[in-house]
């Protein structure tokens, strides 16, 4: 039996947790009328409410009462209330032992609750294992145990036991992991197996080392390097499958703990966990390394055409002079023909007046040279790049098992071609050659008069290979973002049951013709509204005329009287180190309990070793210079904390508690509820190492970058960040932090920039609950669909674009709802199935009704923006708070210039998380400290206008000192409880 505690102290007490919130008090304490009977049945007031209240505690949290326990409040109060006797009976109940002990077994035989045994011991083991297959998360399996113990009417044994059932369970479902990884394995793949942990020849590292390297600069050579270590790992040859016989959870756990691990320790493992880590390690390498390589030959074909571009600008720049003396020259041509053909004189006379008459020959010889075909582009020095390409296509085709959509067969059939003249040693393309894959823009280039030109059609078909990939219309066997589309969601079995049962996870009516119909009903009703006040100009604000819609800005949203106020109680925070902040915050919450070992779970033994590390990623100091600033502390301490205390969900829930706290605490509500948020991105430079790995989008300049994408609550807590390609729209990732983050927020209402929505997010967001409200730039282009073709609206006809194709809706509905549901219930991420419904070329159906669904909500939107100065205050404020805050982050982090300069992806990606969990710590504590800022001035006399304090920021950093060495010592001022000292008050 493990005797390793699974659950920490403050998990154990959370299972047995008393409601708190009038819904749960409601939902477990109302009695029905067979409850009031029997309870109606005990004699006197005071037996009555105990028999009552042991029933409560029996059914929720599922225990008896302790002898000497005082029950919960507002439970006792509830009781009470429905059985009209007062609370204070309670305190006459069980003065005689006997009638507890009665009652009990009177509860246990009348409800049903039974006494938790040997029998239901095993029993919970057994039932647990299969969700033990899916995550090992102590915490996650307790609850269920619970939850099953309480539907089953099992009275909870002690938490000791729930620790023991659920570690046993764990260690069940190992067994089971393990066997089921390595029960195919032959000898042959141990021998390969075990290779992985020898020295690879010519180096220092192992051959498991090497093949976890991340990828480096996009060129020809570092591709080749990358696509060898895709071949060393297919070589290992694994039999086909192994990567569905374990949940993905369980195998990237173990692939992570795997990869911490060094080959010494992973000798010592027993053989069978051995060699099923290392199964694990192999999986997740060949998912990852074949991602990169997709995303190395991306972008190697993104320098080419950016590189194509800039020739073709410099180009025109070199041709400018002779074009512009040619215009100019033929200029005066024209003028001399005018004249002379308004005096009737004659008009090759009038050129020659102008330059002799060889010299025009020869002018217009050389502008026939100048001049460019009128569908003249950029595609033509693509050749130049050819040699790049050429390097390592062959191996690159080789390498990757691709499939295709009937849509992209042509191109599949091309790439094999391509394929088959590489390992045939042949240079022409053949004459019956696949074709149909090849826009009218690569035409003219790749089919010439003497055939099919090799160096354009391969280039073509590598070009239209990575836009397939993206799509989804091509796929990679082994990949995990480039998978078959249908993979990726629900199975149809599952969607059909869950279809009839009613049970799919989604915001709305599931019946497609009542959905439509109860949509076009309130765009109908809008629409009236709309055309009524634009028809009188009474839209506030806004105008619409036939050059377009004319929107008003909006005022300031700060009255001048709040500046005052703001100034004040920024003088009275306190100055603070960071480190102190840190260490305060976290005695309020408790946020780094959440920072867990890898594999044994247990909490971090040193907080300040952990808090540094925490503050080297926030800060962007790195480890080695941190070590370095901080008195007591070393490089190889921090990163061996770093490597088994530090991920990406160990940051994701510590920051829910942060969250949380912002949530709860009574300050934060002057700035909202927690029912809205707003999200932006904020581009990081790549500089160093990373500059490799960043990429180029035109919007910030030439220059490599990252991009963090940050959801943040209209409290200001900072929810949800996660690390992106700069070259990504950001409406891609708008869904993923409002449906993936750990806080308690639920958010009704979501704010973005234009670069936050697309038609498809529109109509996602309304499918799966939530109100999206974008602020678009030249609103009046964005145009407004109708449910039919008809007279009417004329006011409104600018800003009309066409109507509906409720058909496809219609059609494609079950394939909406079930990809819907699928990011709900997190069968994938709602980033990745944008990135591929917004794809070129694909515009499959889906994608198509998807669209149509997102005209619905956009136009709906956009009237209701029209009609409505209040949703336009709503969204510019949440807005700015989202702006205000990416100003903290820049200030947060602020060593190396601001750049990310980690070379490796999951470095790059705990930078990101550690600056949100700063900043959300600065942001708490900041409120905190403002609330007692504006205490102080009113116990000095001053009047504080509470209408004032909604203006009031905890974004700002003047008094925190983010500088120096970083010692970590607790405060002699501030006593366990307390609070530190304000600045001293100057007076109004």
């Amino acid at each position: 039996m493990p005797r390793r505690s699974i659950l920490s102290a403050t998990e154990r007490d959370s299972l047995l947790e008393m409601p708190t919130s009038k819904e749960e008090l409601i939902r477990h304490y109302t009695f029905d009328e067979t409850d009031l009977s029997i309870i109606g049945q005990r004699r006197g007031p005071e037996n009555r409410l105990g028999f009552a209240v042991q029933l409560c505690y029996m059914r929720h949290p599922g225990v008896m009462m302790r002898a000497d326990e005082e029950p919960f409040a507002p439970m006792l109060r509830m009781a009470a209330k429905q059985l009209k006797v007062p609370e204070s009976c309670w305190a006459e109940y069980g003065r005689r032992e006997n009638t507890r002990r009665e009652h009990l077994v009177e509860l246990q035989t009348i409800f049903g609750f039974q006494t938790f045994t040997a029998r239901h011991y095993q029993s919970a083991i057994s039932n647990l294992v299969d969700q033990a297959l899916q995550t090992d998360k102590g915490i996650v399996l307790a609850m269920a145990l619970v939850e099953v113990m309480r539907g089953q009417r099992v009275l909870l044994p002690a938490l000791s036991v729930i620790d023991r059932i659920c570690a046993e369970a764990i260690t069940r479902a190992n067994r089971r992991i393990y066997e089921a990884l390595t029960d195919m394995l032959s000898a042959d793949h141990r021998l390969r197996l075990d290779a992985l942990l020898k020295r690879k020849e010519g180096s220092q590292k192992t051959v498991l080392a090497w093949l976890r390297e991340a990828q480096a600069k996009p060129n020809s050579r570092h591709m080749r390097r990358h696509i060898e270590r895709l071949q060393a790992l297919q070589a290992i040859d694994l039999p086909v499958g192994m990567d569905f016989l374990v949940h993905q959870n369980r195998l990237l756990k173990l692939s992570r703990e795997g990869g911490q691990m060094t080959p010494a320790d992973l000798a010592k493992f027993e053989t069978q966990r051995r060699y099923a880590t290392l199964v694990a390690l192999v999986i997740e390498a060949t998912g990852t390394v074949t991602d990169e390589i997709i995303d190395l030959h991306d972008r190697i074909l993104g320098k080419l055409f950016n590189a194509a571009k800039q020739k073709h600008q410099e180009q025109f720049q070199r041709s400018g002079k002779a074009i512009n003396d040619k215009v100019r020259l033929y200029g005066r041509i024209g003028d001399a023909l005018l004249e002379a053909r308004k005096s009737g004189s004659d008009p090759f006379t009038a050129i020659e007046s102008i330059l002799p008459w060889e010299d025009f020959t020869a002018s217009v010889t050389e502008a026939k040279s100048l001049a460019r075909p009128a569908d003249f582009d950029f595609l033509h020095h693509i050749g130049d790049g050819y040699t790049t390409v050429r390097l390592y296509a062959a191996p690159f085709l080789a390498v990757l098992k691709l499939r295709a959509a009937p849509a992209a067969q042509d191109l599949l059939d091309a790439i094999e071609v391509i394929r088959g003249l590489y390992d045939s040693n042949v240079r022409k393309i053949p004459a019956d050659a696949p074709t149909r894959f090849i826009k009218p823009r690569w035409k003219k280039l790749v089919v010439t008069g003497e055939g099919i030109d090799r160096r354009y059609y391969e280039l073509c078909a590598l070009s239209e290979l990575k836009n397939a990939l993206r799509s989804g219309d091509i796929w990679v066997q082994g990949s995990r973002q480039f998978k078959d589309f249908d993979t990726y969601l629900i199975p149809a079995g599952r969607f059909d049951e869950l279809t009839q049962a009613g049970a799919l996870p989604l915001a709305v009516n599931t019946d497609c013709e009542a959905y439509l119909q109860e949509r076009m009903a309130l765009l109908e009703q809008q629409l009236v509204s709309a055309h009524q006040l634009a028809a009188a100009d009474d839209l506030p604000d806004a105008i619409i005329t036939d050059s377009g819609l004319k929107i008003t800005p909006l005022d300031a949203v700060a009255p001048d009287t709040a500046q005052a106020l703001i100034d004040q109680t920024a003088a009275l925070l306190p100055h603070i180190k960071i480190t102190e902040l840190l260490m305060e915050v976290d005695a309020w919450t408790g946020f780094t309990r959440h920072f867990t070992h890898l594999k044994s779970g247990d909490e971090a033994k040193d907080k300040t070793l952990l808090l540094t590390a925490i503050l080297a990623d926030g800060i962007n100091l790195g480890l080695s210079k941190m070590a370095e600033s901080s008195p007591g502390m070393t490089y190889a301490k921090l990163s061996w904390l770093q490597a088994w205390h530090i991920r990406d969900e160990t940051y994701s829930v510590a920051l829910a508690d942060l969250v949380n706290a912002q949530l709860r605490n009574p300050f934060a509500a002057h700035w909202g509820d927690g029912s809205t948020s707003s999200s932006d991105g904020q581009r990081f430079r790549a500089g160093g190492k990373a500059e490799s790995t960043g990429h180029v989008n035109p919007k910030y300049g030439a220059e490599p970058g990252r991009l963090v994408y940050t959801h943040i609550s209209d409290q200001y807590a900072p929810f949800s960040s996660k690390l992106v390609n700069v070259g990504v729209r950001d409406s891609t990732y708008v869904l993923d932090g409002l449906l993936y983050h750990e806080s308690d927020l639920r958010i009704e209402e979501h704010y973005t920039d234009t670069a936050g929505f697309t038609d498809h997010v529109f109509a996602l967001t309304h499918l799966l609950g939530f109100r999206f409200a974008p602020r678009i730039r030249d609103l009046g282009e964005t145009k407004l669909f109708l449910p039919k073709n008809g007279p009417g609206y004329e006011a409104l006809k600018p800003m009309i674009g066409g109507t509906l194709n409720l058909q496809i809706i219609r059609t494609h509905w079950a394939d909406i709802l079930r990809l819907a549901a699928s990011i709900k219930q997190g069968t994938v991420t709602a980033s990745l199935m944008l990135r591929k419904l917004g794809s070129y070329p694909r515009q499959n159906g889906l994608a198509v009704a998807l669209r149509e669904l997102g005209r619905i909500e956009r136009t709906l939107f956009i009237l209701d923006w029209l009609q409505s100065v209040e949703l336009r205050r709503r969204v510019q404020a949440g807005l700015n708070k989202g702006e205000a805050r990416n100003a903290l982050a820049r200030g947060v982090f602020f060593n190396r210039l601001g750049e990310i300069r980690d070379r490796g992806f999951e470095q790059q990606r705990y930078r990101a998380s550690g600056l949100n969990l700063v900043t959300a710590a600065v942001v708490l504590w900041n409120t905190v400290y403002l609330e007692r800022a504006v205490s102080a001035l009113q116990e000095h006399g001053q009047v504080v206008d509470e209408t004032l304090l909604q203006y009031l920021s905890p974004l700002g950093w003047e008094h925190i000192n983010l500088t120096g060495d970083y010692l970590w010592r607790r405060s002699a001022k501030l006593k366990q409880g307390k609070y530190r000292p304000l600045r001293p008050f100057s007076g109004a």
